[in-house]
């Protein structure tokens, strides 16, 4: 009755349908591993969007790299703005998805360290992609600034090329080591991402808070892939069940077709 499935096309199926299981039960674990690791991130930020601001030189040092834990801590620092030395970041959006710039500019602690800060976004609207765009001036004299710290930006990490030869007071990454070279001052490992003052005028756009990953659907995903694992046995069963239901019938067709007709 089953001998059928010793047929070349069976026997493919059957092969494919072995593969299939575990490879879907693999991808379900991996969707489940994206999930925690989504979840651990989402907790991550969570944590330090919600701590306590703290003074940035007790996170970070001229040449620290700022890890997981540290990255969007809320951190405050007093010095000055240097504006005479400021560059613009390019190729930035904003919350509308429209090309500009991030305005970097140098924070010149009490102490002479200097601390990278983004002040925001503001659009690129100079006459030429050459051209210096008009920016917004930060409050002047010695002030304190409150921000999210962040750790320094690599082609690697963003996926950003670091391009050579761009136009004076531009950059594509922002990177304290590039600046410090640059500013032939101490920086700080790291920038941050002002959150106070707020401008004035709403310009530039200060950046937003970083979003939570949907770790959710990664849980969803697995499921539905072990489900899937599951179907395929089920499927192949109910194939076998039917290719055999259909050749019985054939068989009582062809028996009656062979029957001599009665006289």
């Amino acid at each position: 009755m089953y001998r059928f499935l010793l047929s070349r096309q069976w026997v493919i199926l059957t092969l494919v349908s072995l593969l299939l299981i575990p490879t879907m039960i693999r991808l379900g674990f991996w969707q489940m591993h994206r999930y925690d690791e989504r979840t651990a991130r989402n907790q991550l930020v969570s944590d330090a969007l919600t701590a306590d601001a703290v003074p940035v030189e007790k996170l970070t040092t001229p040449g620290h790299a700022v890890t997981r834990d540290e990255r969007y801590r809320s951190v405050t620092a007093t010095g000055s703005f240097d504006t005479e030395r400021e560059v613009v970041v390019r190729r930035r959006v904003n919350a509308d998805e429209t090309v500009g710039f991030h305005v970097l500019t140098p924070f010149v602690l009490t102490d002479g360290k200097v601390l990278l800060v983004d002040r925001g976004w503001i659009p690129a609207d100079a006459p030429s992609q050459t051209s210096f765009p008009e920016v917004p001036a930060p409050p002047a004299g010695r002030i304190t600034v409150t921000g999210r710290l962040m750790p320094d930006e690599t082609t690697a990490a963003s996926g950003i090329k670091d391009l050579k030869g761009l136009p004076d007071r531009q950059v594509m990454l922002i990177n304290s080591e590039q600046e410090a070279r640059r500013l032939g001052a101490k920086v700080l490992g790291g920038y941050i991402a002002q959150t106070a003052p707020e401008p004035k005028g709403d310009s530039p756009e200060l950046v937003g808070r970083p979003g939570s990953e949907d770790a959710a659907l990664n849980y969803a995903y697995a499921i539905q892939w072990w489900l899937f694992s599951v179907g395929v046995p089920v499927g192949w069963v109910i194939l076998v069940r039917r290719e055999t239901r259909d050749r019985a019938q054939a068989a009582v067709r062809e028996a009656e077709q062979a029957e001599p007709a009665t006289v």
